[in-house]
């Protein structure tokens, strides 16, 4: 047989082997086919796989697109939830305004369903597709899951967390009386609101011949000379110059410090790795210990004592010009530190509101006549007290921004006679343990963005958040105006006195936004001239006309050339009696002072009307009044000096000159954050003793890269839990600059004793306050999340105590809330071992040749016996 033929043929043994292989792989891909489709099935579900995340749902960065809530925003918008809110209260008034759907966390059960048919269509279709793309498949439906948990976790809300505590809801008898009084008052107020009565109300002709009036009173003047405006278009945005600072590194280390969450664990975690006394370089993500001297670790800059020859201070200012009027200056406190002092709570008399220089029982009991608001005005202790502000009973951590502009807890700030005075204006509400804020105000009882975006639709010059930054409310309730307008990027400084409308800035701080306890009295406001785009007054209470103008003239002072004053009142509307005799005062009285009436308009939601007025931005209608009343003030005057300065019925001047402040309009928001004010001297020495523009800049860089590399991460802080922050010593404003991007805002302090920069803070769209640190400052105990003081206390050593110091200091911030100081090391160890016998917790200490730097925080301890009554 041939060869080839004999190679064909198989043994039996040959064949056996080959069937068993091809049943085995045969077995084997069935067994890969059935696990398949095991793991596709609907009746399989893969684990779930728990995150834990923050709630506020933010990250922080020195960079602003970073900023997770402003993401997919041109400007700053803060995510709130409405609750119960009236719609108008969160709904804008301009109708090419984008309106977003608010989603129900119950719609994700929907969506699990839609999945599970989506994973069911799959699960028919496996025969069609590879193995790879079935693995795909998977993985892509694990994630889904994955995201399902998160959102889930996310939307966890607040009231979950807290225990709920048992309150009287009812109002002192004491106080019913004047409930019943205001109450009547309001009522009849409201009685002239009546939209449908057009006996009361102004109609559209008599408002077009008020202004055509208004403006005739003018003509004379105007023939010769007209009245112009040095920029009659908003102000364009420009681009910044290529940015040279120290840039912030989006490195793992410091995408970790965004994700910290509010838990007492990480708290716990944080102090004790700042305690090593090492900070990290989130550019390199190398550890090194710190080195205050070393310019790469952010030391502070030194200031030049040159510098001072060529800057004037707010208390030699304001001394001089109270010795110009002949008025007695206050003495000098004493010298000296108390060591070994042992802490008491304030007597019993004071209670947890209690604000030294506004309860001032003593000095207000010898006041001659309280007709001008005197008894409301500051009266400080000629020394400060050295004792505690108790807590309120059953003090609770206070609800975080955004969720804290809605709504509070009723224990933090347990006074409901407002509640039942305002409730029917929709100012406030007390809802079993919680206090909420409709977003209403008397003036705009169906919400405060209606209401906002109203008024630039009567004057869209005064373009929120471009043109118009930094704002003043006078009178402002309980802030909802301000509050509201942080959403169009605008940062106002509220205030109103501490009155019969029980508690209503302390309601504002609770909710986390900016005010004062101020007045409008026999002084000054402690501002600059000239800094204020825009001034507000809704149903204030403010006698403007009275007096030769002098409260409204003290406006014109603090106003920009150009700037508006916006009048929503019962008078600029209605036309009874009392209202037009006060209609026509003003006008004359604004005629006078040459503000133009821009316009009337009425908003029919809110059945309110207001009046508009522009400053003058030249001085030629001043010098073609028909007559000199008021007058203008003397060229010796301060118009800059606000430390105690007694009000004066005159016009200050416009500044003219190109290289004199006030004389142009700021840079539009934000690129006047970060760039010297043009009236900034190059010819002057700066507080640090280079050239003032090259000053500023350098402050701006430091403060950028020490808030970035340092604090950020370095000093225990969780900034998710911080919304309220002063700087107690503020220079150019660097540091509050340095937290832009943070969903806090900073009141910057410049003491009566350094050099005068607070103008230089409002320029750059920031806002602040003159203070003496000698003195208590015009707030409520617990209002503050962080205070700040870079080199404050080694000055205020050589000037009083400063055992009324740390008092104040644990006065106003609450607990819970950080100190930061940075000083020379004896004026840091005095200021920790006064916080130590105050029980506060070091976060962090560390010194080192010319400079220290201290974090602490507050706890919740209190001593156990009062101090007696004087």
């Amino acid at each position: 047989m041939p060869l080839g033929k004999r190679g064909l043929k198989r043994s039996p043994s040959s064949s056996s082997s080959t069937t068993s292989t091809t049943v085995t792989t045969i077995a084997f891909i069935a067994l890969c086919v059935l696990g398949v489709w095991m793991l596709t099935g609907k009746t399989f579900s893969p684990p779930k796989i728990n995150t834990t995340t923050s709630d506020s749902g933010f990250s922080f960065s020195d960079e602003p697109e970073t900023l997770k809530a402003t993401e997919k925003n041109e400007h700053t918008v803060f995510e709130d939830n409405p609750g119960v809110l009236p719609i108008d209260a969160i709904q804008t008034g301009d109708p090419n305004q984008t309106h977003y759907t608010i989603t129900n966390d119950k719609g994700s059960g929907g969506s699990d369903k839609q999945d599970e048919g989506n994973a069911s269509s799959a699960g028919d279709d496996d025969s069609k597709m590879s193995d790879e793309q079935k693995v795909k498949k998977i993985i892509e439906e694990q994630k889904k899951q994955n995201e399902v948990d998160t959102q889930m976790s996310e939307d966890k809300t607040l009231i979950e967390n807290q225990q709920f505590f048992v309150f009287d809801n009812n109002a002192k008898s004491s106080t019913e009386e004047m409930i019943k009084q205001q109450q009547l008052r309001e009522n009849a107020g409201n009685q002239t609101l009546n939209a449908n009565d057009p006996e009361n109300h102004i109609s559209d002709e008599d408002k077009r011949r008020s202004i055509e009036k208004h403006q005739e009173q003018h003509v004379q003047q105007k023939e010769e000379t007209p009245f112009h405006s040095f920029s009659d278009q908003i102000v364009p945005y420009l681009q910044p110059p290529p940015q040279q600072e120290v840039q912030v590194s989006d490195s793992p280390k410091s995408e970790n410090v965004t994700q910290e969450t509010e838990q007492e664990n990480t708290e716990e975690t944080d102090g004790k790795r700042a305690k090593e006394h090492k900070l990290t370089n989130s550019n390199s993500g190398v550890s090194e210990t710190w080195n205050p001297d070393g310019r790469n670790t952010g030391s502070s800059p030194k200031e030049s004592l040159e510098s001072r020859k060529s800057w004037s201070t707010q208390a030699s200012q304001s001394q001089n010009e109270k010795e110009r009027r002949k008025d007695e200056s206050e003495g000098d406190e004493g010298n000296g530190n108390i060591d070994g002092y042992t802490w008491r709570l304030c007597n019993e008399t004071t209670g947890p509101d209690f604000i030294p220089c506004l309860d001032n029982t003593k000095a207000i009991q010898q006041l001659r006549t309280t007709a001008h608001y005197e008894h409301r005005e500051r009266h400080c202790p000629e020394e400060g007290p050295v004792c505690l502000v108790p807590l309120p009973e059953g003090y609770k951590v206070p609800i975080p921004w955004p969720k804290s502009r809605d709504k509070i807890w009723y224990r933090n700030v347990p006074h409901p006679m407002l509640a039942e005075v305002k409730g029917h204006q929709n100012w406030v509400r007390v809802t079993g343990e919680i206090i909420t804020f409709p977003g209403g105000g008397t003036q705009f009882i169906h919400g405060a963005l209606h209401y906002i975006d109203f008024i630039q639709q009567a004057v869209p010059k005064i373009a929120w958040g471009k043109y118009t930054r930094v704002s003043l409310d006078v009178g402002c309730g309980v802030a909802s105006f301000g509050g509201y307008l942080f959403e169009r990027d605008v940062l106002t400084m509220s205030f109103a006195p501490k009155d019969e409308h029980d508690a209503q800035i302390q309601f504002a701080l609770e909710r986390g936004i900016p005010a004062i306890s101020a007045v409008m009295g026999t002084k000054r406001l402690q501002f600059p001239r000239n800094v204020f785009d825009l001034v507000h007054c809704a149903r204030c209470r403010v006698p403007w006309h009275i007096d030769g103008g002098k409260l409204l003239l003290e406006l014109n002072r603090v106003l920009r050339p150009g700037g508006y004053f916006v009048w929503s009142a019962t008078p600029v509307y209605q036309k009874l009696g009392e209202d037009v005799e006060i209609w026509n005062a003003m006008s004359n009285l604004t005629v006078s002072m040459c503000w133009e009436l821009v316009t009337i308009k009425m908003d029919k939601l809110n059945s309110a009307g207001f009046a508009i007025y522009r400053k003058p931005t030249t001085n030629e209608c001043y010098e073609k009044r028909n007559q000199m009343t008021p007058p203008m003030c003397q060229n010796e005057e301060d118009p800059n000096a606000a430390w105690y300065v007694p009000l004066q019925a005159c016009v200050h001047r416009v500044p003219v000159d190109k290289a004199e402040r006030g004389s142009q309009w700021p840079e539009a928001w934000p690129h006047r954050l970060q760039r010297p004010p043009y009236w900034l001297n190059s010819s002057q020495m700066g507080i640090y003793g280079r050239p003032a523009p090259q000053d500023f800049t350098r402050d701006y860089k430091h403060w950028r890269y020490v808030v970035s590399t340092s604090y950020m991460s370095g000093l225990g802080i969780n900034w998710s839990n911080v919304r309220n922050v002063m700087d107690m010593r503020a220079v150019y404003g660097g540091f509050a600059a340095a937290l832009k991007d943070l969903q806090v805002w900073v009141m910057n302090v410049v003491n009566v004793n350094s050099p005068d920069t607070l103008p230089i803070i409002y320029e750059r769209g920031l806002f602040g306050i003159y203070h003496d640190w000698c003195e208590s400052f015009s707030t409520y105990p617990r209002s503050y999340d962080l205070l700040h003081a870079d080199h404050l206390f080694s000055q205020l050593k050589n000037r009083c105590k400063l055992v009324p110091v740390m008092a104040e200091v644990d006065r106003i911030v609450r607990p819970g809330g950080k100190l930061i100081v940075r000083d020379e090391p004896s004026a840091v160890t005095e200021v920790e071992n006064f916080l130590k016998s105050l029980h506060w917790e070091i976060l962090f200490a560390f010194s080192k040749d010319q400079e220290g730097v201290l974090s602490a925080q507050k706890g919740n301890w209190q001593p156990d016996t009062y101090q007696p009554s004087s």
